[in-house]
């Protein structure tokens, strides 16, 4: 009994991780294709981790391996490779029917979409921060090093008064 249920639960990894793997090829190209990412400097790779985990998390399924997952997977494949079918009328049909209804494409549609942008506002933002840091590093050594030499002065002008009051 337990190695059925071991063979039956490989066989549902295994074909959760090709559908997962299906998809993040699938946004792959669609990242490859996104000038975008060239004008900002952002790997597709980078990209596609990124939007492959947040647009996860808003699919159907409690998580990775649900089947309801493994067939959001599908569906979000199937909906990237849109950009690459030539008859675009049947395939919207076909997107309709099997995402359930227009609503619900849309729905798919705009969590890819928002997902693209999240990521891409996350990514920029974060490299904006590393290289204010990079900027300001030497900086901060500068304002160290001046301040030091403020306080050294400060403390002989300090003495200094002190001993005209002590003379006096």
């Amino acid at each position: 009994m337990k190695k059925i249920l071991l063979i039956c639960a490989s066989a549902l990894f295994l074909t959760a991780c090709a559908d997962k793997e299906a998809y993040e090829q699938a946004v792959l190209e669609e990242m490859k294709a996104d000038k975008d990412l060239a004008d900002y400097k952002i790997t597709p790779e980078k990209m596609t981790d990124c939007v492959v985990k947040m647009s996860s998390e808003k699919m159907p399924g409690a998580f990775s391996f649900d089947p309801a997952r493994l067939t959001s997977y599908q569906n979000y494949t199937k909906m990237l490779s849109m950009r690459t079918v030539e008859d675009k009328k049947s395939m919207l049909e076909e997107l309709r029917k099997i995402f359930g209804s227009p609503q619900e494409l849309v729905a798919a549609r705009s969590n890819y979409t928002t997902s693209v942008m999240d990521c891409m506002g996350t990514i920029i933002a974060g490299s904006e921060s590393s290289e204010k840091e990079k900027a300001e590093e030497p900086v901060a050594v500068e304002t160290k090093a001046i301040g030091k030499e403020v306080v050294e002065k400060v403390e002989q002008t300090k003495e200094k008064i002190e001993k005209k009051v002590q003379g006096n």
